[in-house]
């Protein structure tokens, strides 16, 4: 390995012992096209260490699907591998003599190392929050930039301090709160704990790792809690409540903020020179870099993905562009050259950047490779027997009592079963952003024996926290995922909840709970006279009111992660109950925001120790959501609707439309945002089935796109699975929508004899398409089919 004339940076280093002036002597003798370099940030899927050392990128990342040399499995040795392939690369020398400027790698590390097999899953913000302690936070960011250093990454896209207002959001579990206060709180907390105190001597040093503080600003105040939508009123309320935890990140040192994909009053964060310029660094004094989110310049006004100057101009200093840094790279340089963006304004955001750099010791005179670096390669410490006992003091501490008639804590020799799909699932249990951005890796793999070994090879899951709790203490347990069973429990804990997933994908119109398994253990339960224990997995408060009535005793127990004994620790009395809401839980199952408000049934705080019991009324279980039929919304916004399946006809599964079989490879696709949309390459002979568990009836529209022309027969099947189905061919529609962009084409009686509940494209040759929509509506009956 050559450093070459990273002499260069020594020199400087020498010559000038003022951070400013040293950064200002660098930035004076780098090229346009080495400054534009530090201000794109790709992904790893997208670009090669030839292309690194090619374009001198300031910073790439992982996304949520992303892992090195294309593997999102691989071991934390790989990373670490990687990152220093990527260093080197970075650092290679110049033949114009410029100094050399070492690259860094962020990840999205909101709960733990989440994206490294192996590492220590933390609970969610959400549970977190109902902990309330800041200095458990601390330790727990502490703790997680320790494992982030061992694979050789620099940077934390954590912690996520957004205000959540309406529970319908998918990134409500990324909230510690609905109190502004709390949030600032803890969040500065999480920054101390990532990135050590400021001002002393262990400051970005030893295990510890930048830290982001997102997304600035109104994320969680969107209307209707819309995903990266509108967040409109007056400015100064607005920032009463959604700008307050970024004074406190900022005093805490945080180095790094990340700017928002959604509106204020109608205008794209990514673009509003207003709040990123003058708010954040003029009134608040940060003095760290704004980096975009994913492609978010994209989203302003007058901008495409690969030209945006608006962003720059506003206040950005980092794009994070993970497909098209080519040509974003180009369209800056051409910029600044017809003087659309001035080299002021350039030079500004590069200093912001190796500002950064500078005080995380990556500007050091003499470069350290990653895996040369503090306590890179000591893989021993990922999920380390203090991490993981960390972890499970979370767990223990989030859980929050809702309700408990004396059945709580377990009676000692109890003879107790553990009923429900989730019980034994850490997928689930760890929720979103885990080793997968939408998470539930476990459940979407399947219950093989050995799953959970091999993709969450240290973590304990709620029941084996259970049976060895309740064994230990001269009783037995039994895990029955139907309920069933030979002999008569003393006492059944379900546990259930909401599936994993993440950002949009999570957004809902109301806060009904609809998978009735739970639901059904409870009352099965119930009607035979056995005490129950509901734990609700969950990213938010939900409307529960059905659960609460058939249990004892219900647990919010959130998304706690990879030690679930944590939970069993609570149920056993072994910890005190001390989790307290920080989100009011809702009476009513419209969603509509309470907040503290008269609608809430338990209200901001709330939360029951079990020392004496806490019995509830009955509630109304009156919801006018649940009188809605089957959805009709089939796949959108990067997820299959509830109840809908994808399968290779002859072959296997889809889990959500993503996977490999059968001649059929499905790849998330970004549209409009992150993989809301379906790639979908087709081999000859292979057919691809779409179901709806019970058919909601009407129409199928499809939004689609064609990339490659059929190179043979194409048709559309449809009608109910097990039967007969009608058939259209749609070779001819298919090579005509090639190039064309997205269209829908919508599939009725009048081209088919059977609308039933499977729609199958069928293909003789190869192609390869994209969806974004599926739907079912009820049309005029003489609506002709459109491609």
């Amino acid at each position: 390995m050559s450093f070459g004339s990273q002499a260069t940076i020594a020199e400087s280093t020498v010559a000038y012992e003022d951070e400013d002036a040293f950064i200002a002597d660098l930035v004076s003798r780098m090229s346009l096209e080495r400054k534009i370099g530090q201000l794109i940030q790709p992904q790893i899927n997208s670009f090669t260490p030839e292309d690194m050392e090619r374009y001198r990128f300031g910073s790439y990342l992982n996304g949520g699907n992303g892992g090195p040399y294309g593997d999102e499995f691989a071991p934390a040795s790989e990373w670490l591998r990687y990152a220093d392939e990527m260093y080197e690369a970075s650092i290679e020398p110049l033949d114009d003599g410029e100094p050399i400027i070492p690259t860094m790698w962020g990840t999205d590390a909101v709960h733990g190392h989440t994206n490294v097999v192996g590492a220590t899953i933390f609970p969610h913000n959400i549970a977190l929050g109902a902990a309330g302690d800041a200095d458990l936070v601390r330790r727990i960011g502490h703790a997680t930039a320790i494992e982030i250093e061992v694979t050789g990454i620099d940077w934390n896209f954590s912690p996520t301090v957004a205000v959540a207002q309406d529970d319908r959001w998918g990134r409500t579990y990324e909230s510690y709160s609905e109190n502004p206060e709390l949030v600032a709180e803890l969040g500065a907390a999480l920054v101390e704990g990532l990135q050590g105190e400021r001002g002393s001597d262990g400051y970005l040093g030893e295990g510890r790792v930048i830290a982001t503080a997102k997304h600035f600003f109104g994320d969680g105040g969107t209307e209707q809690g819309v995903d990266q939508g509108d967040v409109n009123g007056d400015i100064d309320e607005l920032m009463a409540v959604h700008a307050v935890p970024y004074p406190a990140a900022i005093d805490s040192g945080v180095e790094a903020i990340m700017a928002s994909f959604n509106s204020i009053n109608g205008r794209k964060m990514h673009g509003n020179e207003e709040l990123l310029t003058e708010v954040l660094r003029g009134e608040m004094g940060f003095d760290g870099l704004v980096v975009g989110d994913w492609n978010g310049h994209g989203q302003v006004a007058g901008c495409t993905v690969t030209d945006c100057a608006q962003s720059l101009m506003a206040g950005l200093d980092i794009y994070m562009v993970p497909d098209d840094w080519r040509e974003l790279t180009e369209t800056l340089i051409a910029q600044v050259n017809d003087g659309t963006i001035p080299m002021e304004r350039v030079d500004e955001a590069v200093t912001r950047v190796l500002r950064v750099k500078y005080r995380a010791g990556l500007l050091a005179p003499e470069p350290l490779l990653p895996s040369e670096r503090g306590l890179a390669g000591q893989f021993d410490l990922l999920a380390s027997d203090e991490h993981r006992a960390l972890a499970r003091e979370a767990v223990a501490r989030s859980q929050v009592v809702l309700k408990n008639d004396g059945v709580l804590p377990l009676a000692s020799g109890a003879n107790v079963l553990v009923a429900g799909l989730a019980a034994d699932d850490i997928g689930q249990a760890a929720g979103g952003w885990t080793l997968e951005w939408q998470g539930g890796l476990e459940g979407e793999m399947g219950a093989d024996e050995g799953i959970a070994d091999e993709i969450f090879p240290n973590a304990t899951s709620i029941w084996e926290g259970i049976e060895e709790a309740v064994t230990a203490d001269g009783g037995t347990a039994t895990l029955s995922p139907d309920g069933s069973f030979d002999n008569r429990p003393d006492l059944a804990i379900v546990v259930f909840g909401e599936e994993p997933y993440a950002e949009f994908a999570g957004d809902q119109t109301d806060l009904v709970f609809r998978n009735e398994e739970g639901l059904g253990l409870l009352r099965g339960f119930q009607e035979q006279g056995i005490p129950t224990v509901a734990v609700f997995l969950s990213g938010r408060p939900m409307w529960m009111n059905r659960e609460l009535n058939a249990s004892n005793a219900f647990v919010a127990s959130w998304l706690p992660g990879s030690e679930g004994a944590g939970i069993a620790d609570v149920l056993t009395g072994a910890v005190p109950a001390t989790g307290r809401l920080s989100f009011s839980w809702p009476a009513n199952c419209g969603g509509t925001p309470v907040n503290g408000s008269s609608g809430a049934l338990f209200a901001f705080g709330y939360g029951n120790s079990l020392d004496q019991a806490a019995p509830l009324r009955q509630l109304s279980e009156e919801c006018s959501a649940l009188m809605v039929g089957p959805s009709s919304d089939i796949f959108s916004s990067g997820r299959l609707g509830d109840g809908v399946t994808a399968n290779v006809v002859g072959g296997g599964a889809l889990p959500n439309l993503v996977g490999s079989e059968g001649g059929v490879r499905a790849r998330g696709y970004d549209r409009d945002a992150q993989e809301d949309s379906r790639e979908i390459t087709m081999a000859a002979g292979s057919s691809l089935a779409i179901t709806q568990a019970e058919s909601s009836g009407g129409a199928w529209r499809i939004t689609y796109e064609v990339v490659t022309r059929p190179t043979g027969g194409m048709a559309i099947r449809s009608g109910n699975s097990g039967a007969a189905m009608s058939n259209v061919d749609v070779r001819l529609q298919f090579e005509n929508a090639q190039g064309k962009g997205f269209r829908e084409m919508v599939i009725t009686g009048q081209c088919v004899d059977n609308l039933g509940d499977t729609i199958t494209f069928v293909s003789e040759g190869e192609i390869t398409f994209r969806i974004s929509d599926i739907r079912r509506e009820d049309l005029p009956d003489n609506t002709e089919c459109s491609f």
